[in-house]
């Protein structure tokens, strides 16, 4: 008679957050291609879905009624409200996922982190910062989807974001991509052994992310 399989070991959660435009996406994307084991947590929003995304893939995209009973029926883990949208994270879906042992990215914004920091405390949170304001405001003009004000709020925005920076485990400069994945790996696979990394000191750079944005940069 076969032994029973002993029961999985809880998944780790990981919480990515970062200011519109350092490249927190692209990121996640090239570490989940070389740690295939994460799994991303899709959100719900009330954002209009564009053209090159796919419902259920990038978001799951519902109407303001249905992310409000959503929200009411306690179904998120965390939720916020950013630039005029909802976002929420399925707690049923990432428990489910955690109780089997996978580990389970959640890619949401500082107020959502605070939430899942008391909700799980042993959730290991990382911030994405981009290498200085003015490439910050080259990658916010290069997406071409915004109007200068619009992207001006969005970048007072992306400041105000970062300005909550200390709330989280881990910092990492999204300067050179492929050092920021390899950074990223080894947060992953310190918390897999049960170590922390030491802490980077970026106090320099966010002396200047955090100073007022030069409104004249902007296009």
């Amino acid at each position: 008679m076969k032994s029973p399989q002993p029961p999985a070991r809880p998944g780790h959660l990981f919480v990515i957050a970062a200011p519109s435009g350092a490249g927190k996406t692209t990121l996640i994307e090239k570490l989940m291609g070389r740690e295939p084991s994460l799994v991303v947590s899709v959100s719900h929003t009330t954002r209009p879905k564009r053209a090159s995304e796919i419902d259920g893939v990038h978001y799951h995209f519902v109407d303001e009624a249905a992310f409000a009973s959503l929200r009411d029926a306690d179904e998120f883990l965390e939720w916020a409200r950013v630039f005029d949208h909802a976002y929420g994270t399925s707690r049923d879906t990432v428990i489910r996922q955690l109780a089997v042992g996978r580990d389970v990215i959640l890619e949401i914004d500082w107020q959502g982190a605070a939430q899942i920091r008391r909700r799980h405390p042993d959730a290991v949170s990382i911030f994405v910062l981009p290498p200085s304001q003015s490439a910050l405001i080259e990658r916010l003009n290069a997406r071409g989807q915004d109007r200068p004000e619009v992207i001006a709020k969005r970048l007072q925005q992306a400041v105000d974001d970062m300005s909550h920076h200390d709330e989280f485990d881990y910092l990492v400069v999204n300067d050179d991509f492929d050092d920021a994945v390899l950074r990223l790996r080894r947060i992953v696979k310190a918390t897999r052994g049960g170590e922390r990394l030491p802490k980077e000191d970026h106090s320099t750079l966010l002396g200047e992310l955090l100073r007022t944005p030069v409104q004249g940069q902007l296009r």
